[in-house]
């Protein structure tokens, strides 16, 4: 009964990554649906093609930098794999849980599907998505300090209250990346945590964790800047430190996407008297460019992985 129950439990964690799969295709699905098709339409064919060919080739590098946590993960538990394999994991991912939300959940779920084949123990990718996840945390420290440094002071509100909060929350973030930083170079006893071992990064691999976490938001600011400058005359320094304030936050919101939470942000701290409908106009692109076009790519690559699989055991099974 109990190995029945285990392989039960098994499946129903490999098969949850399919739904998660759904799940992000409905979430974008459910903010794309509140415009109209025309509105779409005109938004995207009032941007210059240039700038979105500009805008696809950083949404790609973007998504090449998110596939490198999966690889840094894999140099973190001592196993290798070839890097078709990792970045396939790491796109499929990463598209479904930015879209999804709660990434160590839904991009874990797609982890166990994909890694388990290729004989993975199940405490190997939980030292993964974990490892992952601390990858995006430090990422964030780094990014908070930057977008706190970089943004408009208007930015922050006019009372002295939200001046104070964000300065807490710069604080907070900087003494979470020293703390890091600090434990990668003294702390080498392991951490166990229900039988499973993490042992802390070496300072080396945290850099690493930093930069390419930094190499993600970078990217992915690129594809709504190269959007948004047609219409919005703004200096990229600036522009990032607002990008990174609302994306952090859209993050942090636990909105699936930061659906909404973004665009709201984004549209309030960006300085200047701004056309709304312009700005309306690079944010459904950057929507679309960053979170679509990579869940339907994802989907053609993942369902026709299945089928090629599910082909090869019939044919093994008939031969």
């Amino acid at each position: 009964m109990a190995f029945k129950t285990k392989r039960f439990l098994k499946k129903l964690v490999s098969w949850s990554g399919l739904f998660f799969f759904g799940l992000a295709a409905y979430m974008l699905y459910m903010q794309l649906s509140k415009y109209q098709w025309i509105d779409i339409k005109d938004a995207l064919l009032s941007i210059p093609r240039r700038n979105l060919v500009w805008a696809c080739i950083a949404s790609f590098f973007g998504y090449v930098a998110l596939s490198s946590y999966d690889y840094l993960a894999l140099k973190y538990i001592g196993r290798k794999l070839s890097p078709l394999k990792w970045i396939f994991v790491g796109f499929i991912g990463f598209s479904v849980s930015n879209n999804a939300g709660h990434a160590i959940v839904s991009g874990g779920a797609i982890r166990y599907r994909l890694y388990t084949r290729w004989r993975f123990h199940a405490s190997e990718i939980v030292r993964m998505v974990t490892f992952s996840g601390f990858t995006y945390l430090v990422a964030c420290f780094f990014l908070i300090i930057m977008g706190y440094i970089l943004t408009p002071n208007h930015a922050f509100g006019e009372g002295s209250v939200s001046k104070l909060t964000t300065t807490i929350v710069t604080a907070v973030s900087a003494a979470g990346l020293l703390l890091y930083f600090w434990a990668s170079l003294f702390y080498k006893k392991p951490i166990i945590i229900k039988d499973v071992e993490f042992d802390i990064p070496s300072f080396k691999m945290a850099l690493a964790q930093v930069f390419i976490g930094g190499a993600d938001i970078l990217m992915a600011s690129l594809v709504l800047y190269f959007s948004l400058i047609p219409f919005v005359d703004i200096p990229f320094d600036v522009f990032i430190g607002v990008f990174i304030i609302a994306q952090v936050l859209g993050v942090f919101s636990q909105v699936p996407g930061g659906l909404g939470v973004f665009e709201g942000l984004f549209m309030f701290i960006i300085p200047g008297n701004n056309n709304a409908a312009l700005l309306f106009g690079a944010l459904i692109a950057y929507r679309i460019i960053y979170y679509l076009l990579p869940l339907i790519v994802s989907a053609i690559v993942l369902f026709s992985y299945e089928g090629y699989l599910k082909y090869v055991r019939n044919r093994r099974l008939a031969a």
